[in-house]
């Protein structure tokens, strides 16, 4: 089984751990996280998973913060935002970012790109924003492409795709998925890999809850290489095996695709990588 960038554990993933990442990444000041923490202050992405009632101090330092963040890629804290993208540039596609792809001769269509609360449909709890960064049109437009979708073997009559599903019907769990690893462990080899800039289930956060697991250490933390440069690094614990993605966000496949491509498949044949 292979995870990546997977929520796994409220306590520690998404909004517990990004204060911390937040100011390791340079992008708030040492202050305001020591504040953040002396006033014992604790937010979580999970609706409902904690009653406590947060101090108006806490709820000035959490608003502060996101106003510093709030202009970065959720995802990846590293990548830019395309203010001046196909979407932006026309005021009418902005509206209803409805694309077009000819397909076999038939008009497909299909919603472009994404916002980060429509990357997580079944966290109705976020709230839309007209402000919000639009990602991935160039993607989406570049996928619907006729030659693309002949590529993928996708079948002509197919709709057209989009990256987020308007219609699965999601839903989330107060337990996360912290469980399953100790369910699984001994029946099947588990890994899991982190993008480590990652602003959204970070790369801190997996290591809370990895360390709270418990398994002895089988390989020491090591750099894995491609093409004689770093990639990111490995710790194989008894039970499973952690990697990182150095460099890129939360799609490490689609951000770092020849890397780790061949992490996986080396992962997936048991070879050293």
């Amino acid at each position: 089984m292979m995870v990546g960038n997977g929520a796994t554990r409220w306590d520690v993933d998404v909004e517990p751990s990004f204060p911390a990442t937040a100011r390791w990444f340079n992008v708030i000041p040492p202050s305001l996280l020591n504040s953040f923490e002396a006033n014992d202050c604790h937010y979580y992405f999970y609706p409902g998973y904690s009653e406590e009632r947060q101090s108006p101090k806490c709820d000035a330092l959490w608003a502060k913060m996101n106003k510093l963040t709030s202009n970065l890629n959720w995802y990846d804290l590293y990548r830019p935002v395309y203010p001046s993208s196909l979407l932006a540039a026309n005021e009418e596609i902005q509206q209803n970012r409805q694309g077009q792809a000819i397909v076999n001769g038939e008009v497909k269509t299909f919603r472009r790109g994404y916002t980060m609360s429509e990357y997580t449909p079944w966290a109705k709890h976020l709230k839309a924003s007209d402000s919000e960064v639009i990602l991935g049109d160039y993607f989406t437009s570049y996928m619907n492409r006729e030659d693309v979708r002949e590529a993928f073997h996708i079948p002509a009559e197919m709709p057209g795709w989009e990256q987020c599903s308007s219609t699965l019907q999601y839903h989330e769990s107060h337990e996360a998925s912290y469980w399953i690893y100790g369910v699984l462990k001994n029946h099947y080899r588990l890994l899991f890999y982190s993008g480590d800039t990652d602003g959204a289930v970070t790369t801190y956060g997996s290591k809370r809850w990895i360390k709270d697991l418990n398994w002895s250490v089988e390989e020491a933390w090591r750099p894995w290489f491609t093409h004689e440069q770093v990639t990111g690094f490995v710790e194989r614990y008894d039970g499973l095996d952690f990697v990182t993605v150095k460099g890129v966000g939360h799609m490490a496949p689609q951000w770092a695709r020849e890397p780790v491509t061949n992490m996986i498949s080396a992962w997936v044949f048991n070879e050293d990588f």
